[in-house]
């Protein structure tokens, strides 16, 4: 066993999830979100999601082969099942997610008041992945 102290992470910088309709998929958050998509193909979208973090998108199966690129080798994954994820947002802006989520007939399937004094709000995107909205005091650390 090492005793070199344990190198330390900065944050997180992506979040994928792997869809069926990749075309269908990026409308949905094109239109909900609005993200900047600094990669957009027939295998993935990249959207800027704010803070300097890349929310991902990529054809389900369409990853299970490495791609090679100049700079070296992306290895092969894959994800199946719904997944969940959170973005943060500012408390102030939680009745105006209710209401732009509710022009867009997406139904807000829960809430969630928080013991620090967060609050969520809980959808579903095309291929059922749950989608978090977040306010500060979600966790001790946000």
């Amino acid at each position: 066993m090492s005793t070199r102290p344990k190198p330390s992470v900065n944050r997180l910088v992506e979040t994928a999830i792997y869809v069926d309709d990749i075309a269908s998929t990026g409308d949905f958050y094109d239109t909900v979100f609005g993200f900047p998509a600094l990669v957009r193909d027939d295998r993935v979208v990249a959207y800027d999601a704010g803070a300097s973090s890349v929310f991902l998108l990529f054809k389900r199966g369409g990853t299970l082969k490495e791609v090679v690129l100049a700079g070296g080798t992306i290895p092969p994954h894959d994800g199946a099942g719904p997944s969940h994820f959170c973005f943060a947002i500012d408390a102030e802006q939680l009745d105006d997610w209710e209401a732009h989520l509710a022009a867009l007939n997406i139904p807000v399937e829960a809430r969630m008041n928080w013991d620090q004094g967060g609050k969520s709000l809980y959808f579903r995107d095309p291929d059922g992945h749950l989608i978090e909205l977040g306010t500060p005091g979600i966790w001790r650390t946000y």
